[in-house]
């Protein structure tokens, strides 16, 4: 006798739920898919072919004047490297400060973990604003500085209160053993507990990372000089204001044309930025369930 399949045994509100959930997955998947396509696409068209007729699917009207101009231009090439030098870093400060914080608030022999827990909370209802923000990073001269843009934001309550369940969730016996071997609490924190700590590290990094990675206000805010601005003040010039930077089409005569390459190279550059994202997801994929997942465990 065939057996009958897991979808077939459920009653029916059941599967009626189950396709209402596939229909709005569905529509979801689709409502991010086709911008993304039609962005990939718009990238390579003609501009006066993509202003005038929109998206077709003739490559004779395709061409590579987008990526050629984006790819020639410096300040391009320095807002890239700024951009994953700033993510590195931020996110190599932010993970060690975070597991470090976390780890006596997961003792439960910690004196005063409660009154430090309602500390950290209250910080993410409440801030000091962006003046008084401004004031501090001014007297401490970082003004114009990278760590003006990561140290400000390095500490996050909520990655801190993941991990901290994620330790939580780790045997004590873990311990017990390092400490009969010999081990103190330095040794077993670096050389024991975060081995094991494996997926939430790798996806508090792609957290911070991508976060990093899409962020301009606080590089706006606090760098002048435009050796030092991420890609991502680079891109908003050219994405928000229409203002591509010079060079890029400084060879253009006619107005008309201008504005048409400049619409084009909106496309290229949102590629070019979206790369390195696209990139380092598969490689953390494999720890992104079990360590998303540590936060609705315990609490």
């Amino acid at each position: 006798m065939k057996k009958k399949s897991k979808f077939m045994r459920y009653s029916t509100q059941d599967k009626a739920l189950l396709m209402i959930g596939y229909i709005l997955l569905g529509l979801f998947v689709v409502a991010i898919i086709v911008p993304v396509i039609y962005i990939v696409i718009a990238s390579f068209m003609d501009p006066v072919t993509l202003q005038n007729k929109g998206i077709t699917f003739d490559f004779e009207k395709w061409t590579l004047t987008a990526y050629q101009r984006v790819m020639s231009n410096a300040q391009i090439w320095i807002g890239f490297k700024n951009a994953v030098i700033y993510s590195l870093v931020f996110t190599a400060v932010s993970v060690f400060i975070t597991l470090l914080a976390a780890y006596p608030m997961s003792r439960s022999d910690f004196k005063g973990r409660k009154f430090f827990n309602a500390i950290f909370v209250i910080t993410m209802f409440f801030g000091g604003g962006l003046i008084p923000t401004y004031l501090l990073i001014s007297n401490l001269g970082l003004l114009d500085s990278m760590w003006a843009i990561i140290l400000p934001g390095a500490f996050s309550v909520w990655n801190m209160i993941i991990a901290r369940t994620y330790y939580q969730g780790i045997p004590g016996d873990l311990q017990e053993a390092a400490m009969v071997d010999g081990a103190n609490e330095v040794v077993y924190f670096f050389k024991i507990l975060l081995p094991v700590c494996t997926p939430v590290i790798a996806v508090l990094a792609l957290w911070q990372f991508v976060g990093m990675w899409n962020s301009y206000f606080d590089a706006m805010i606090y760098l002048n000089d435009s050796a030092k601005q991420p890609l991502q003040l680079v891109l908003r010039s050219i994405l928000i204001q229409n203002q591509p930077e010079s060079g890029m089409i400084s060879d253009m005569q006619s107005t008309a044309a201008r504005a048409q390459l400049a619409e084009l190279l909106k496309y290229a550059t949102i590629i070019i930025s979206s790369l390195p994202l696209l990139v380092m997801y598969p490689f953390f994929q494999k720890y992104f369930d079990s360590g998303i997942m540590a936060g609705s465990i315990k609490g």
